[in-house]
């Protein structure tokens, strides 16, 4: 959540934030006009109880001088009801000024580049160059059926549109892609494997601001409110939920586990096969740092995710992403973006971002500085990458002309020594 000090003292400054993403700038007035009413409330209520203080020491003066109270005693209990009166509306105005500040997103980074929407975002880089075929090449759908290694039919007929179904050499596939980037994450880019909960309480999803702004793309089981995670930054980022961390910084982590998202309002665009489902494979990166290294960490992180696109030898490109496409927790993102020849496309498989301290604040994580004092983390997250549209680029840049499809090198050894895919006979 955005700091109240800082909205105090340079609310022009958080306006012009919010203006650059595209959010709502004058909920900056309601926030400091509730926040007013708090102080004050706040002021008064501590005013009466000094005085209730001030005269429960003079009733006792009273009593041992053996004179009359009972008129005191009265206006104190009269008092007492103004107290409570009074710290009741603190309550409420708390309250409300909480819950308004959580449905405020972050303000872009000083470095974010400024636009009004994705077509305003900008490529940066680029590694490799779209495959050229001599032969028509075929989307993943296609090439998953005919290979006999996805079945959406059946997948549907499981559980409903948007939840794949992979088979054999698919599910192999899937899993030596997990334990490829696990290992390179752990064993090459410092990080430390965790396996969390896919469920979560609203805590949990609040500290990383899924709640109340996304609730309806989650799935929730409301008679025990806990929400299947939509990533594994939710639980991984929540490990230090409350708590001062303990060890040096940075703290890298990282984690596979299921998704699951109902994307609403996304229906009918991409349902049929991999591009667009509810429920994917994930592995996640996530960075706890000094406020001072975040962006520095940004940019390495984003080379942790690029590190795996490039050992599978695939065409991608990085995208700085403009302040009203970032997401609402986010200071800064990069995507990556992997080329599909099937789709003719480009479909993104990692978001990287740095949130600053805005996740930190809602989750009340923090560190001790050189000088001891208490300070939030500035918290990042990258996808490491996402596996839906990853196993779709290597099915459509693998494909051969007879139907086969040629695996990367690296995956090879956690395929067991399979070096390709070949059709049914």
């Amino acid at each position: 959540m955005l700091d109240i000090r800082k909205m105090r003292d340079f609310p022009d400054e958080i306006r012009a934030g919010l203006k650059n993403r595209g959010a709502d700038a004058e909920v900056v007035d309601s926030v400091l006009e509730l926040d007013r009413e708090r102080r004050e409330l706040l002021t008064a209520v501590e005013n009466l109880k000094s005085e209730r203080n001030r005269v429960s020491k003079q009733i006792g003066q009273m009593k041992r001088n053996g004179e009359d109270t009972s008129e005191v005693q009265l206006a104190m209990r009269e008092m007492g009801a103004k107290i409570g009166a009074l710290d009741q509306d603190v309550h409420d105005v708390e309250s409300r000024l909480n819950e308004m500040i959580l449905t405020i997103p972050n303000t872009p980074g000083a470095t974010t580049l400024i636009g009004a929407n994705e077509s305003e975002n900008r490529v940066i880089r680029s590694h490799g160059e779209p495959k050229i075929f001599d032969f028509e090449p075929k989307g993943h759908i296609e090439l998953g059926e005919s290979l006999e290694i996805m079945d959406f039919p059946r997948a549907t007929k499981m559980t409903g549109a948007g939840f794949p179904l992979l088979v054999g050499l698919g599910s192999r596939l899937q899993r030596a892609l997990i334990q490829f980037m696990l290992d390179l994450h752990v064993d090459q880019h410092g990080y430390t494997e965790i396996l969390p909960p896919t469920l979560v309480n609203r805590k949990s999803m609040i500290g990383t601001g899924q709640l109340p702004k996304m609730e309806d793309d989650m799935y929730h089981l409301p008679e025990d409110d806990l929400w299947m995670i939509p990533t594994a930054e939710v639980p991984i980022t929540n490990f230090y939920r409350e708590e001062i961390i303990d060890k040096p910084l940075p703290v890298l982590l990282t984690a596979y586990t299921p998704c699951f998202r109902r994307e609403a309002g996304a229906a009918g665009k991409d349902t049929r096969g991999m591009i667009r489902v509810h429920q994917f494979d994930k592995v996640e990166m996530v960075k706890f740092v000094e406020p001072t290294t975040s962006y520095d960490e940004l940019e390495k992180l984003l080379g942790n995710a690029e590190d795996v696109l490039q050992k599978l030898g695939l065409c991608y490109r990085v995208l700085e992403l403009c302040s009203g496409d970032i997401s609402f927790a986010a200071a800064k993102c990069y995507d990556l973006e992997l080329w599909a020849p099937g789709q003719n496309d480009w479909l993104e498989v990692s978001s990287c971002s740095n949130f600053e301290d805005f996740q930190a604040r809602r989750a009340n994580i923090r560190y001790r500085d050189e000088n001891g004092k208490t300070q939030f983390v500035h918290t990042l997250n990258g996808s490491g990458v996402a596996l839906p549209r990853l196993v779709v680029a290597i099915l459509e840049n693998g494909q051969q002309a007879d139907g086969s499809v040629i695996l990367p090198d690296a995956i090879v050894p956690y395929m067991n020594g399979i070096k390709s895919i070949e059709p049914k006979a």
